[in-house]
């Protein structure tokens, strides 16, 4: 008698098991995909950019190498070059913002 019943719960136990499953990959799968962090930086310019502004801008750290900010800055402009259909202006504040933190002030003329 004893069999029978054990045998009774576990298909019982295995059921509710498995709905549980179904049910849990159902809102796996219906959840929304949202991307857990930004690529590019998003969002209108300052008047006149800050380091971490253009550190957002070239996605890198304010306190980031030269290679690192060149390599973002070479990333970024592909992407936004006005010769692949981008913009003059992105490309503008693009540029900026590898000048600001690589040091080169607005207008200088030192040459790299």
């Amino acid at each position: 008698m004893e069999g029978p019943l054990a045998a009774g719960a576990a298909v019982g136990a295995a059921a509710l098991g498995a709905r549980y499953l179904i049910q849990a990959w159902n809102a796996f799968k219906a959840r929304p995909l949202v991307p857990h962090a930004r690529r590019f930086y998003e969002g209108g310019f300052e008047q006149v950019m800050s380091r971490r502004e253009a550190a957002l801008i070239l996605g890198v750290r304010e306190s980031a190498v030269m290679e690192k900010i060149k390599e973002a800055h070479r990333r970024v402009m592909v992407v936004n070059h006005p010769d692949a259909g981008g913009s003059h202006y992105l490309a503008s504040k693009i540029n900026e913002a590898k000048d600001m933190l690589i040091g080169r002030s607005k207008g200088g003329g030192s040459a790299f």
